[in-house]
């Protein structure tokens, strides 16, 4: 299967306008979670795409930029971790993909979703959408989002590692490292940790 072969079965089914969708942050223990929406031109070819987890931090920062002057039209959204903690990630997963779908300027004809998930307790994705399991390999469209939502993101916690050089956000991007429970330990929660996926810590502290 290429990268297109999944848009190429929307397009002959009369889905002219296709968006890729796709979200980074779901596991760490403190930030946003991020969302990418992306409308490509037809089969343009752009050099190391693919899911944003199989490609170089160096090759994504590229990849974001070319990404964002190529396509026909882009979007980021996020998620806060209040949020996250109020409903649920799997709710504030579905919120952020829909917000960056309706962020896109122009409106597709269908989103490809990366995953098999398209609701939560609290929010789904309501465009028309097809949920495409492990689509971020698969599909030229959905790994765009994911480079856009990945780079989104690590510039995200880049910045909070200026605002809280304490927990060191600039080594693990707020996931679960020895280091990043090491300074839990030291210095508590943050204002952008996510209450809710500290229980464990808590639990054994």
């Amino acid at each position: 299967m290429t990268l297109w072969e999944l848009e190429e079965t929307c397009w002959v089914q009369g889905f002219h306008t296709v968006c890729g969708v796709d979200e980074a942050g779901a596991g760490p223990l403190a930030g946003p979670v991020y969302a990418g929406a992306v409308i490509l031109p037809r089969y343009i070819e752009l050099k190391w795409l693919n899911d944003s987890k199989q490609v170089t931090p160096k090759r994504r920062e590229a990849l974001f930029d070319e990404i964002k002057e190529c396509a026909e039209a882009w979007a980021t959204a996020w998620v806060e971790a209040e949020e996250i903690d109020q409903t649920d990630i799997l709710s504030a997963r579905m919120n952020a993909m829909q917000k960056a779908i309706d962020a896109l300027t122009v409106r597709p004809d269908i989103a490809l979703i990366d995953g098999n998930r398209d609701k939560g307790q609290t929010a789904a994705v309501t465009s028309p959408h097809r949920c495409i399991v492990k689509g971020d390999s698969l599909s030229a469209s959905i790994a765009a989002a994911s480079i856009l939502a990945k780079v989104s993101r690590d510039r995200f916690m880049l910045d909070m590692a200026e605002k809280y050089p304490e927990y060191h956000f600039e080594q693990h991007k707020g996931y679960g490292t020895k280091l990043h429970y090491e300074m839990l330990d030291k210095y508590g929660p943050s204002p952008i940790h996510r209450k809710s996926f500290l229980k464990f810590w808590e639990e054994k502290r």
